[in-house]
């Protein structure tokens, strides 16, 4: 059975998230949304209990994924799973060298992983996490750009 690894924040999960997510399973068996529950780099505003909900209840219809946290290195993770690699999405040139540094990375951590690259259907190539989360902050709406469940979430997060 090949397992991939799709991991993140998550901080929301977005529509974007949700069609690489089901792209990803018409090429694995299995796919493993990894949540990561701390990153040196961003500070969540959702929890980790909260992302893991806010995934788990948008995706509660799509067979052969699970949703889990991991802590630490993400090749530990995967080779804990016995996944055969990680996915990951590219929206833009500019997320391929970033993404390129990783992938090298994970590869020389751990020789037996490789990196999928998916690009997301183009009504989403623009959409990240952190333009959402702008957005709901201004009180923009994001019903377009989210499951109902996030949007929800989102403005209970931003109420002014």
């Amino acid at each position: 059975m090949k397992i991939g690894v799709y991991p993140g924040t998550f901080d929301p999960i977005t529509n974007g998230h949700l069609d690489v997510i089901r792209r990803a399973l018409k090429i694995f068996d299995e796919l493993i949304v990894a949540v990561a529950i701390l990153s040196y780099k961003k500070t969540p505003i959702f929890s980790i209990e909260e992302r893991l909900n806010l995934i788990k209840e948008t995706t509660k219809e799509i067979e052969n994924l699970k949703v889990e946290a991991f802590d630490g290195l993400l090749v530990k993770f995967v080779k804990q799973k016995g996944a055969v690699a990680i996915v990951r999405g590219l929206r833009a040139v500019s997320d391929y060298e970033f993404e390129l540094q990783l992938a090298h990375a994970n590869r020389r951590l751990y020789r037996d992983v490789e990196t999928v690259f998916l690009m997301p259907s183009e009504e989403f190539s623009f959409l990240s996490s952190s333009l959402v989360k702008e957005i709901a902050y201004f009180g923009g709406s994001v019903k377009s750009l989210v499951p109902p469940i996030v949007e929800k979430a989102l403005k209970q997060k931003f109420q002014r």
